[in-house]
């Protein structure tokens, strides 16, 4: 394996809180040598660091990547390319795929094109129920053999209480957490944030109630188990205020939120464009900021892209009829960055939010750089200007609601287990 000294390079390591410039030495896919000046070893590559940012390559906690089933829209290959180029070392790919991952020979598949594709890393999540009905559980013991760090509802969230108490004890069993999707479907009908904006656009509207109703179910069925429950993609002030009350009787509980929650709303849509018909749908300022806001008191502790690349006849026509969903990795480093610019967190803080700690919650040895770690590295140029536009893209999804957009850094090389996956040219 090809042997690789980073030079002078900032050293950011989110768990331990080191910052300081130095070189940073990789062989057999292993950190061997770690800040100060590098003498004593002898690399196949040496990449000039200097001026840049090194840090442990994200890891984005929900990320479709449309196989198997819906390869006309992207695939593991494409969007674990394109993740690596976006500085995203590992994708946890949802079980909602057709066929779902409720068995060890569909995980097996998604692992296999994984490793052909030679992109940042797919850790497949098993499904919490058979077929993600919600009606029997799966077999969790093969799917923890597969590889499944997590059995996830799929956003499919599992109706029946006795068959989800049961589901979450037998999760605890094999030690998997268990990630839930907080929404009440027969709630959840519509297209945007109940609200003045849904009603001056004549769209159907879902309420903050669509999510802490099924929020407030799932809680109370979590405290009467021992199992590790996560909640995914929270995006309401009231769904924030549940989570933090509950906090202090589970402390097994944690919660993420996707980045475009923290950053749009549903005055976005105005002009009903397709590419900020999402779901959760964005929801209005006030819970924007109360989402920041749990973000930065860590009630909220991971964020991660919420990635769901789509074809164009999926964004095109009425907002109604169209998918919901945005393209989301290559521009999850930049907007968590923005947040530190926004003043939201401190660097190490917003850093920790998409490495150490989604890493902590599945078990996984990335998301850090330490003496003997796993090599899964980004070196960030933080003051290199570029336009979001379908160009510049990585991902085959373009349906990014940040088309237009400005951003201030981006990914120059990315390496996964110590192999270099991508090496851009400096201006």
């Amino acid at each position: 394996m090809t042997r690789i000294l980073i030079r002078q390079g900032r050293l950011i390591d989110p768990e331990s809180g080191l910052d300081e410039v130095g070189d940073l030495a990789v062989a057999d896919g292993r950190i061997v040598q770690l800040g100060g000046t590098v003498d004593d070893f002898t690399p196949d590559q040496t990449i000039d660091a200097a001026g840049q940012w090194v840090m442990p390559g994200l890891i984005d906690l929900s990320a479709r990547l449309r196989e198997p089933g819906l390869t006309r829209k992207a695939d593991i290959a494409s969007e674990s390319r394109a993740a690596a180029a976006a500085g995203i070392t590992t994708l946890v790919m949802p079980p909602d795929t057709t066929p779902v991952m409720d068995s060890p020979a569909v995980v097996e598949q998604v692992t296999h094109r994984a490793e052909q594709a030679a992109g940042a890393r797919v850790v497949p999540l098993g499904a919490l129920t058979l077929g993600l009905a919600g009606e029997q559980l799966s077999a969790m013991a093969g799917l923890a053999a597969a590889g499944c760090p997590a059995v996830s509802d799929g956003g499919r969230p599992v109706q029946d209480s006795r068959v989800l108490r049961n589901a979450l004890d037998y999760a605890c069993t094999f030690s998997l957490p268990a990630l839930l999707t907080p929404v009440d479907p027969f709630l959840a009908t519509g297209c945007l944030n109940e609200g003045p904006t849904a009603t001056r656009l004549g769209l159907p509207g879902v309420p903050a109630a669509a999510e802490t109703a099924g929020l407030g179910r799932q809680l109370a069925v979590a405290g009467a188990t021992r199992a590790r429950v996560h909640v995914g993609r929270l995006s309401s002030a009231e769904g924030a205020r549940l989570l933090t009350d509950e906090q202090g009787r589970q402390r097994r509980l944690s919660a993420d939120v996707a980045i475009h929650q923290l950053f749009l709303t549903d005055q976005d849509a105005m002009e009903y464009d397709s590419r900020f018909h999402l779901e959760p749908p964005l929801r209005d300022i006030v819970d924007r900021q109360a989402l920041r806001q749990a973000v930065a008191d860590r009630v909220v502790r991971i964020i991660c892209s919420d990635h769901q690349p789509h074809d164009g006849d999926a964004k095109d026509g009425p907002f109604a009829s169209t998918e919901p969903g945005a393209s989301g990795i290559d521009t999850l480093l930049p907007l968590v960055l923005r947040l530190v610019e926004d003043e939201v967190l401190p660097l190490h803080r917003a850093l920790a939010t998409v490495t150490v700690e989604p890493a902590r919650l599945l078990g996984l040895e990335g998301g850090r750089l330490g003496l003997g770690g796993v090599a899964d590295l980004v070196v960030v140029d933080p003051v290199a200007p570029w336009f979001c536009t379908r160009e510049t893209l990585a991902s085959r999804g373009h349906n990014s609601p940040f088309l237009g957009w400005e951003f201030s850094a981006r990914a120059t090389h990315t390496l996964v287990g110590g192999r270099l996956i991508r090496a851009a040219d400096r201006a």
